[in-house]
């Protein structure tokens, strides 16, 4: 494992490398949801790179290690998969699509970005207006459109968001959409993880989440997508995640029960299973 700081546009990025002993051949670019960081993959990163895989785990600008974004705090997740595109430039510039490279270029590995929450429309974004550049997208917990949240509410939050209830709300709001799958110990665990996030930027995140939208974009993207709901999560319909999966081409919906909104956090065996969405999809296109 290796770390790199990246300077995008000024600023400086964070990203965590895993480099496998015996790689396959993909590389899986791994994002966060709201206000958090690449520590939420944490459990999932030796059991990947023992699969094979080679990681890049991302800290998105404002968050964990990364500084704020140029242009400040980020509303537009689109900003975040712009960003994303640099990262992969940076940290693989050899990573092309066959019809992008010339004959003295070398073949690319796979590379297909999984994502969670924001992160799960991070993926749908890339997917959709980058797609070209990826074997395969998987969404996890994430509508195509404009996620229900107080757009009002949020803004009016920002103004004030260093208020002492905010981590009681973050405590308990985030056991509040873990599955009933988890046990209480490991639901404890991730809810006071996720208050180390940052108010301003977790605030900043949902209003993204509310106004992002790639419902028009879905009949068009490229590569394969699994989209992933959580039977017990309490933001996102999961009929409105298979919907999403209707509409792109090779798009494929997995429904997990018992889970919430953090399948990677929760699910014990959660690298087996994303392997299992991953192998399918590259069977499928035959890469």
């Amino acid at each position: 494992m290796s770390a790199h700081h990246l300077d995008i546009d000024g600023r400086i990025g964070f990203v965590q490398e895993v480099v496998p002993a015996r790689p396959n051949g993909t590389t899986l670019l791994l994002l966060h949801t709201a206000g958090q960081s690449g520590v939420q993959w944490r459990r999932t990163l030796v059991p990947l790179a023992d699969l094979g895989y080679r990681l890049l785990v991302p800290d998105l600008p404002g968050h964990g290690h990364s500084e704020p974004h140029a242009t400040g705090v980020v509303t537009d997740l689109a900003v975040y998969s712009d960003w994303c595109v640099t990262l992969l430039d940076r940290l693989a510039p050899d990573r092309l699509a066959p019809q992008q490279r010339t004959g003295d270029q070398p073949a690319a590995d796979r590379t297909v970005v999984v994502g969670c929450s924001i992160g799960g429309k991070v993926s749908q974004d890339l997917a959709a207006r980058h797609g070209h550049r990826f074997a395969a997208a998987v969404s996890m917990c994430a509508p195509p459109g404009p996620g229900k949240v107080k757009l009002h509410a949020l803004r009016r939050e920002l103004e004030d968001s260093a208020a002492p209830a905010r981590t009681d709300r973050t405590f308990i709001g985030t056991q509040a959409v873990v599955g009933r799958a988890v046990d209480a110990d490991r639901r404890d665990l991730i809810a006071r993880m996720h208050c180390r996030e940052d108010p301003e930027v977790s605030g900043s995140d949902l209003i993204g989440w509310g106004t992002h939208d790639v419902r028009e974009l879905l009949p068009t993207v490229p590569c394969p997508v699994t989209f992933v709901a959580g039977e017990d999560d309490l933001w996102v319909a999961p009929r409105t995640v298979a919907a999403a999966a209707q509409q792109v081409p090779a798009g494929r919906y997995v429904l997990l029960e018992g889970y919430g909104h953090y399948p990677m956090e929760e699910m014990p065996e959660f690298a087996k299973v994303l392997d299992d969405w991953i192998s399918s999809m590259l069977q499928e296109v035959g890469a």
